[in-house]
């Protein structure tokens, strides 16, 4: 893990950085320390600013969270342009980048993250498909936010983590599924070349690029425990499967922008060191408490059961 950074916040396993990340991210650049997972989740350029929610019921207009205007898409490239530049200088060897936008500038980034790191360096991008929402009468509706995943070397990916798999559908299982091992498992078998493959229909398949299954109720509703009323909060199980294929147990993970604190509680869980960065007050105020309370729930007995596996 880093040194401690001047006005650093230590919680848990990682670091709460307070300040314009461009700032923070000079000061971490002066330690050299390199992370093999950087998720940054900008404003999206929407206009206007957020709110967060002060209490359960309450509309997300109780607390100043963020303003998302910047005089159009020219400045809100221009704001974010040197930040990616920054957060691409302290990546490791075998690290990525996560841009995550939707489409009113994801298609610009990606043009500006190909001229910064090359588009060799592109490794591919999640469509998120957060399951909110409304529907255009007059147009087709864009319900699907997008990832840029980019990676100047070999980047870490953990193909065979049980979170980027899903069940095979039900005519697959039905019509390949045939056979039975010693042990009770269906499995088929596919011979490519001069090689069989057997796959386990309990192992299920490799996830697409496409992940409909982390809806973003999950981290908007106030009737869920993980809901903290900040706006745009992702859910925990988009970070955790983020955290799962692009991190090693020994990995440093770094959200510049990190908001609610999402991607520091699933570190946390994960057993990750962190560190945190945020210029809102209430996005600090947020993410102290969760993590505060992610550190306890970790340390009570039995803890150890709920902790994600890295398997």
């Amino acid at each position: 893990m880093t040194r401690k950074l001047r006005d650093a916040k230590r919680i848990g396993a990682g670091q709460l950085l307070a300040g314009d990340c461009l700032t923070r991210l000079g000061d971490l650049r002066r330690q050299r320390p390199r992370f093999d997972l950087i998720y940054v989740d900008p404003p999206f350029n929407a206009g206007g600013s957020r709110g967060a929610r002060r209490e359960k019921g309450a509309r997300n207009d109780g607390a100043f969270a963020y303003r998302d205007a910047w005089g159009g898409l020219d400045g809100f490239l221009k704001m974010l342009a040197p930040r990616l530049e920054a957060m691409a200088g302290l990546l490791s060897a075998q690290g990525s980048l996560w841009v995550h936008l939707d489409y009113r500038a994801v298609h610009d980034t990606k043009i500006a993250l190909d001229s910064l790191l090359g588009r060799r360096a592109f490794r591919g991008e999640i469509i998120w498909v957060p399951g909110n929402g409304g529907r255009s009468r007059t147009g087709p509706s864009v319900t699907h936010q997008t990832i840029l995943v980019y990676a100047p070397g070999q980047l870490i990916w953990n193909a065979d983590d049980a979170a980027l798999r899903e069940p095979y559908a039900d005519t697959s299982l039905s019509m390949h599924f045939n056979q039975t091992d010693a042990d009770g498992r269906r499995y088929r078998e596919r011979t490519i070349g001069k090689k069989t493959y057997r796959y386990y229909a309990d192992v299920g398949r490799r996830l697409g690029s496409v992940w409909s299954d982390c809806p973003a109720m999950r981290a908007n509703t106030p009737l869920n425990p993980e809901t903290t009323g900040y706006p745009t909060q992702k859910p925990e199980r988009l970070l955790e499967r983020i955290l799962r294929a692009s991190t090693l147990p020994e990995s440093q993970v770094l959200d510049p922008m990190c908001g609610s604190g999402t991607t520091l509680a699933v570190a946390e869980r994960l057993g990750r060191p962190w560190v945190g960065i945020d210029q809102s007050k209430t996005a600090l105020e947020t993410a102290t408490k969760r993590l505060q309370a992610c550190v306890q729930k970790q340390t009570s007995p039995g803890a150890k059961s709920l902790r994600g596996s890295d398997a």
